[in-house]
């Protein structure tokens, strides 16, 4: 998936026309301005890989067709709302935190079986795996131990999908198991100043 958060529209149609269709952005907002000017890309896929307020969640259900940061039940259920409305099943995935990082948003491990639970009584969701987001190091080898750690639960919970790595550790992320790698810089360059 490439990473387009800071990436004006054109970027974004530029990758499209390269070939990419998946395409991962954090903020609703700034998605938000940029989503009328790639309404005309069929078969893009917006995915929402940044923390989502519930209280945002009917607007990130209009942008977005994956949201991979689900991580507490009232957003579970406030997506399933969502979803209803808008008369659709919304792909989702439940972001898992591993490191101890204040800065970082995630369920913690213990709280999936909960999490399951009540993924299972929305009925317009549909639950892809798992994400995560490791504490960044320049060493890839520093987060295989997290990749792993995700992919153990994912098979304890039989869950097929595992969103993980990024342009530092992506190698080491498909190594581990990863289905869906994050990958910005390494193909946008550096993120633009504001």
């Amino acid at each position: 998936m490439a990473v387009s958060k800071k990436f004006s529209a054109e970027s974004i149609r530029e990758a499209y026309r390269a070939g990419l269709r998946d395409f991962g952005e954090n903020y609703v907002q700034e998605f938000a301005d940029k989503q009328p000017h790639l309404q005309d890309l069929p078969d893009a896929r917006f995915h929402l890989i940044g923390h989502l307020q519930s209280n945002k969640s009917r607007l990130a259900c209009d942008l977005f067709q994956v949201i991979q940061t689900a991580d507490s039940p009232k957003l579970l259920h406030r997506l399933d709302s969502s979803a209803q409305e808008k008369q659709i099943r919304l792909d989702v995935m439940l972001e898992i935190k591993l490191g101890n990082e204040e800065s970082k948003s995630g369920a913690d491990p213990k709280e999936i079986p909960q999490l399951l639970e009540e993924a299972h009584k929305c009925p317009h969701l549909n639950l892809l795996g798992l994400m995560t987001i490791p504490p960044w190091s320049e060493d890839p080898e520093v987060s295989r131990p997290y990749f792993r750690q995700l992919r153990e639960l994912a098979q304890q919970h039989h869950l097929a999908n595992l969103s993980m790595g990024m342009s530092a550790d992506f190698e080491v992320a498909i190594e581990e198991g990863s289905t869906i790698i994050r990958v910005g810089t390494a193909l946008f360059g550096r993120r633009p100043k504001p």
